[in-house]
């Protein structure tokens, strides 16, 4: 079949609108009509980074319905709503066994797309192509690994499954399950993006002594301050002597980087602003996945007994995590109205990728009229 997608021909170039051949699912695959793919920093990362097989089908955020399932295939039928999932989990391997579904082996080719059977389902005027996390979710219409695919109530906003499948679950992961934050704790995110407005939000809920919020954009640190932070600040000087005297000379107990670029600059300053015995979790990576963002003092790392604890999806299991929030959210328990600041088309992929960039949202997605 036909499918128009979004494609990275080169890295850092624009993305281009292409009309794609995509074949029929094989054993153990889904065909999924997207209906909404979230825009995410990470997509911007593969981008201009290196590590991706170009031409690659751009995005790893989203949600649609089943359009077609391979043979074997048992847990989703044709007309289920599912989330995608980038972080694929196989139940079988090491990682998964030991509830780590998030480092599932078949994550080996989330950077060039090719499905777990082998091989490429997206094709272009003799050329392969893979689908970034092996999805590919800038595209009318994907063919995914089984696992790739998290089933949902029928009940559930596309839009919200869109929003669990990466940033939400990130985000709060990065608090509750890498971070381990308590009630009482004193806590700083660094960035109020897709991802650090979620760690915002988590934090919030567990009822800090003390949220604080590093972000440049204003409009963005009043958002933080919606979302229950204690103090916003436009850097991370402005923050220190502030929370300095806040914590009585203590500091906080869990620094929180979720900005949309890792830099050692920032990774020292969360250091710096950390207690002892405290701990600095990184979600943001750099374009470049092997330039040195962590530089620090490792005596003093080894003196004050911190932790630098990096979290690839919140430390979350797909398949068991992506049901659990929506339902929270179905209860009234989590919160996921306000994420999406805008609604791009696909044909407008770059000007959403440039609003974002450029600090305009929180989460901006596109929307298949398909």
């Amino acid at each position: 079949m036909k499918t128009r997608a979004a494609v990275l021909l080169e890295q850092g170039r624009p993305w281009e609108i292409l009309e794609l051949d995509l074949d029929d699912p094989g054993p153990g695959e889904v065909r999924v009509k997207m209906k909404v793919a979230g825009l995410c920093h990470s997509d911007k990362h593969v981008k201009v980074g290196g590590g991706a097989r170009f031409p690659i089908v751009a995005g790893h955020e989203g949600a649609g319905v089943v359009d077609a399932v391979g043979d074997g295939v048992d847990s989703v039928a044709p007309g289920d709503n599912v989330a995608i999932s980038w972080i694929p989990a196989c139940g079988r391997c090491r990682w998964c066994n030991d509830g780590q579904s998030n480092l599932c082996d078949l994550g080996a080719n989330m950077m060039t797309g090719e499905l777990a059977a082998g091989g490429f389902r997206f094709h272009h005027e003799g050329q392969d192509l893979g689908g970034e996390g092996a999805v590919g979710t800038f595209s009318e219409y994907t063919v995914v690994n089984e696992r790739s695919v998290v089933k949902i109530d029928d009940d559930t906003p596309l839009e919200h499954a869109s929003l669990v499948s990466c940033g939400v679950t990130t985000g709060w992961g990065a608090v509750v399950n890498a971070g381990g934050a308590r009630p009482g704790d004193a806590i700083a995110i660094y960035g109020c993006g897709g991802i650090g407005a979620n760690a915002v939000r988590a934090a919030a809920a567990l009822g800090p002594d003390l949220l604080v919020v590093i972000e440049p954009v204003e409009w963005k640190r009043d958002f933080a301050k919606q979302q229950g932070a204690d103090l916003v600040f436009a850097d991370a000087e402005q923050a220190q002597a502030e929370v300095w005297e806040r914590t009585r000379g203590v500091g906080v107990d869990i620094a929180v980087v979720t900005t949309g670029v890792a830099s050692a600059e920032v990774t020292g300053q969360a250091f710096a602003l950390t207690r002892k015995g405290g701990k600095i979790v990184l979600v943001s990576t750099a374009d470049d996945m092997m330039e040195d963002t962590v530089v620090l003092p490792g005596s003093l790392l080894t003196f004050f007994q911190k932790t630098v604890v990096g979290t690839l999806f919140g430390h979350c299991n797909p398949h068991s995590d992506v049901p659990k929030m929506l339902r929270m959210a179905r209860d009234g328990k989590l919160n996921l109205d306000g994420l999406v600041t805008r609604r791009y088309s696909l044909d407008d992929v770059n000007k959403g990728f440039d609003d974002l960039l450029a600090g305009e949202n929180i989460r901006g997605v596109i929307a298949f009229d398909n």
